[in-house]
């Protein structure tokens, strides 16, 4: 074994815990260790599992990281349930007759399925039989006075 090539070896060195204050001695290359945890004081080994250290309030940071991101996916599943478009009959859009008889003709029979078919673009609306531009453009208004976003391929009709 070659000499002064090891460090000192200290048989009595001191353990301090920082979280309770209990003192052991063991044996170390070091004279005095400090440790955040030992084990009459952590959790897992104290019994004490649902206890969680809370280091400078990361805990509560983190839970109200998570509880703003909760309510911010609600607000958003909130909103998109808004902009469709509830099973409602086309006949509570006041349209008219014929244009109403010529919709229920190509099965178009709620607003909902009226919405799908503006988001086609207004020449696929206006392919239907009996509904002009007239109509395309009624029932645009009423389906925004009812509170609802039109599909995005829905052009303004000129």
């Amino acid at each position: 074994m070659r000499e002064k090539i090891h460090p000192t070896y200290y048989t009595d060195a001191q353990v301090v815990c920082a979280s309770c204050g209990s003192k052991w001695t063991t044996g170390s290359t070091r004279k005095v260790i400090h440790v955040e945890v030992c084990s009459k004081c952590h959790p897992f080994f104290s019994g004490e599992q649902a206890r969680i250290l809370d280091v400078e309030g990361q805990v509560d940071r983190f839970y109200k990281k998570l509880q703003v991101r909760q309510e911010y996916v609600e607000t958003q599943k909130a909103k998109e349930e808004a902009r469709k478009a509830p099973p409602k009959p086309v006949t509570e859009l006041d349209l008219g007759i014929r244009v109403t008889g010529a919709l229920e003709k190509a099965g178009i029979v709620t607003i909902a399925q009226l919405m799908a078919k503006l988001g086609e673009g207004d020449e696929a609306a206006l392919a239907i039989d009996g509904f002009g531009r007239k109509a395309l453009i009624d029932s645009k208004k009423k389906i925004r006075a009812l509170g609802y976003e039109l599909p995005e391929g829905t052009n303004e009709a000129a």
